[in-house]
């Protein structure tokens, strides 16, 4: 009951004892708080340094996110103390954060959700983020850098017919072995890429996947997707029946991408996207 008192009184002091708080972000600059690591990317790579007040412990590249304060966890971020931050905009993103947003929302904190899907939709968001933090020119070179990288990756690949590319499966978790289909960036990587997505025909982003029909659907190359891929190469292991599938056999099992780059919705995308064509066309 005490803590409760203690951040009403917090947030009535910050919120409703402030008239000054548009005028003062006038005088101060801008002070930006991120609670979601792509977006902290994002707001980075736009140029963003001193106005970012805040960050998640998730937060870790670029090198500098390190030293910005932090809020709390990812998925429990503090409501005092990013208000305490006395943040013009606070970023998040969705699902995991959709509590923290209600909560911000109630305070009539300024919050931008940023939660793409898929690379149009990124840039879109690159787009919206540019506008809300002043760098309008940024972020629309930033888009076109990435449109660039891309379209030079899809070109190695366009002439060259569907079934004479490599069959991929992306494995994202063993126990259940889970994979990446329609909907997901893993899937629209894949195809960027020059490959064709094993489960690319099932319309769900990220589901289990049967062994067994791994072995029958026979993938050229496989990319373990680990979170946390240290281990991944051994989480393969001995399959029954997986010593006939094709990427086995010729050993093009691959386990060495930095997850970020195939995880995080942000600028570094592009460089998961390369990373997985040089596994397809080694």
């Amino acid at each position: 009951m005490k803590k409760n008192i203690l951040s009403i009184a917090l947030i009535f002091t910050v919120v409703f004892l402030n008239p000054g708080a548009s005028s003062a972000s006038e005088a101060r600059g801008l002070r930006v708080v991120s609670l979601a690591p792509a977006t902290t990317e994002i707001l980075f790579a736009l140029g963003l340094d001193s106005e970012i007040v805040g960050v998640t412990t998730f937060c870790k590249y670029p090198p500098k996110a390190l030293a910005k304060e932090k809020v709390g966890t990812f998925s429990h971020p503090s409501i005092e103390k990013i208000i305490s931050l006395k943040p013009d905009v606070i970023f998040c993103t969705g699902l995991e954060q959709n509590d923290v947003v209600v909560k911000l929302k109630q305070l009539n904190l300024n919050i931008c959700i940023s939660d793409p899907s898929n690379f149009e939709e990124l840039f879109a968001s690159i787009l919206k983020i540019g506008g809300l933090v002043n760098r309008e020119n940024e972020a629309a070179r930033l888009v076109s850098a990435m449109r660039r990288s891309i379209d030079e990756i899809k070109s190695k690949t366009a002439e060259m017919a569907d079934n004479k590319k490599p069959r991929v499966f992306v494995e994202i978790w063993n126990d259940p072995l889970t994979t990446a289909g329609k909907g997901s960036f893993l899937d629209e990587l894949v195809s960027l890429a020059g490959g064709t997505n094993i489960a690319g025909d099932v319309n769900k982003p990220y589901f289990y996947f049967n062994p067994e029909e791994v072995v029958r659907r026979d993938p050229d190359c496989i990319i373990l997707a680990y979170m946390d891929n240290k281990d991944s190469m051994k989480a393969f292991g001995k399959r029954i029946g997986w010593s006939s599938i094709s990427a086995v056999k010729n050993n093009r099992v691959y386990g060495d991408i930095d997850p970020d780059l195939l995880f995080k919705p942000g600028p570094r995308l592009v460089d998961g996207l390369r990373e997985v064509h040089k596994r397809l066309y080694p």
